[in-house]
């Protein structure tokens, strides 16, 4: 019965693009990991390895008719090294480009609204939009300690953690400074742990402090709907996180996740994970997860209008899904649930929206109070080469003029998503294309205030991506 049920609700989306939570973080598909000892530090750096990555992005925002349409046209990739193991030890160095080629004057916001672009800009540097000569950055530069299966990390590199992670929906995926540690050997849980001083997120060519992160992006308002100004003003010595998973008869899966940001916030997950047999060629596939964040100190500073998260807030995200895996069919319902309580805040600089519901090109950070139901469905090896997914979703948010629940001014919408995939064999093996179409339709109050529409609901988004790895 619960498997009909699934099956008839399950019309929706595809994956996040590229890379899912909680996969390796490996940017580079080609990336190998050397598994004998080099007899000398020269030997370790001629065994080495070389991965590469070339990329073109193309991205068209079609508004609402009166209002601004942008596109843009990427072209960059990356190269990395690096060397075979030396007693344990591994050293990787590994930089990005991206160019310009033809794009809309993204320095120009919209002449009705006064709103700048919001998408096409971030295939470049948001910091710097007026940029189109070329973007470099230094993105990996660590050293690594390999002990079994286990592994720690001091410098420059990727890392993909509920909260934390690549979010690789544009031209390079956002990178992180500090000490990370992964322990694969105990035999109860795999562990992640790390403290991160230092980021460039996605959309960025520099480095920054973690408290320098805040407010890269839009920062909205605040709570009492004046414009928030946390930038260059919340302090906070960096992220300490500590993550576990078990896994337990086949069937269960248990997380539990806790990131701490001193004087600002903290932010605690645990996830259950259940997957069982409803035929030979079915598999059920459900998850629940809670959320609570708790203010730190003075929520990143002691001025009024400043702080980040407030002092003494608060808020709760409870999400779940229910699927059936058959052959080269997945299917799934996901609800997610913001309280009252107050906003979920998480800085997009970070990452991506951990709950089920995520869809690409949309977020539900800074919301509280509300409703989330989304249905995908994948199918893969739709003809050789070829997997195809398709999402839908509804997400109730509070009117826009709730500035203490809605930070950005995001009315309701409707969102759906088509996700088109095409891998190539033989002669040009390492080849991939994709084409997503993101389209919001409005199912809110803008209170006839254009500010609350463009880039936000009546709108598409369009998205054409070839990579070759190497």
């Amino acid at each position: 019965m619960i498997c009909a049920l699934v099956v008839v609700l399950g019309p929706g989306m595809v994956r996040a693009q590229h890379q899912e939570i909680g996969e390796a973080p490996l940017p580079y598909k080609g990336q190998v990991q050397p598994e004998k000892d080099s007899l000398s530090i020269l030997s370790a750096f001629k065994h080495g390895h070389v991965n590469g990555h070339f990329r073109y992005f193309f991205m068209h925002t079609n508004n609402a008719e009166t209002l601004t349409d942008y596109y843009a046209n990427a072209a960059g990739g990356g190269i990395r090294f690096e060397t075979a193991s030396f007693h344990g030890f591994r050293f990787a160095v590994g930089g990005s480009y991206v160019f310009n080629i033809a794009s809309s004057d993204l320095t120009q916001p919209d002449s009705m609204t006064g709103v700048p672009n919001r998408y096409e800009i971030g295939l470049f540097d948001i910091a710097h939009p007026e940029n189109t000569d070329g973007i470099d950055r230094l993105e990996e530069l660590y050293l690594s300690y390999h002990f079994g299966e286990s592994e720690v990390i001091f410098g420059r590199q990727f890392i993909n953690t509920p909260f934390l992670n690549l979010q690789d929906g544009r031209m390079r995926p956002g990178a992180v400074e500090g000490f990370t540690l992964r322990l694969n050997d105990l035999k109860w849980a795999r562990i992640e742990s790390g403290f991160i001083y230092a980021m460039s997120p996605r959309s960025t060519s520099s480095w920054y402090t973690v408290e320098n992160t805040f407010g890269l992006y839009s920062s909205g308002v605040n709570p009492d709907g004046s414009k928030s100004n946390y930038k260059g003003n919340t302090h906070t010595p960096g992220i300490a996180y500590i993550g576990a998973t078990s896994k337990w008869a086949g069937k269960h899966t248990l997380k539990a996740w806790d990131v701490i940001v001193p004087d600002v916030m903290n932010t605690a997950m645990i996830e259950w994970g259940f997957v069982t047999r409803c035929s030979l060629a079915a598999k059920f596939v459900s998850g629940i997860q809670f959320i609570r964040q708790d203010a730190m100190g003075d929520g990143g500073s002691d001025e009024p209008g400043q702080d980040y998260f407030p002092e003494g807030s608060r808020s709760w995200v409870v999400s779940a899904k229910a699927g059936i895996n058959k052959d080269r069919i997945e299917t799934s319902l996901q609800y997610s649930r913001i309280t009252g309580d107050g906003r979920y805040l998480m800085p997009r600089e970070w990452g991506r929206d951990p709950m089920y519901t995520f869809m690409p090109r949309e977020r539900n950070e800074g919301y509280g109070d509300v409703h989330a139901i989304v249905a995908r469905v994948l199918i893969k090896e739709l003809a050789r080469g070829f997997s195809l997914g398709g999402a839908l979703g509804y997400f109730d948010l509070p009117d826009v003029t709730n500035t203490r629940l809605n930070k950005y001014g995001m009315p309701s919408y409707v969102q759906a998503n088509l996700d088109l995939r095409y891998t190539f064999k033989g002669l040009f093996e390492g080849l991939d294309i994709q084409y997503l179409l993101a389209a919001k339709i409005n199912a809110g109050d803008t209170h006839g205030n254009l500010k609350y529409v463009i880039n936000k609901v009546d709108m598409q988004s369009h998205n054409l991506v070839m990579n070759f790895h190497f």
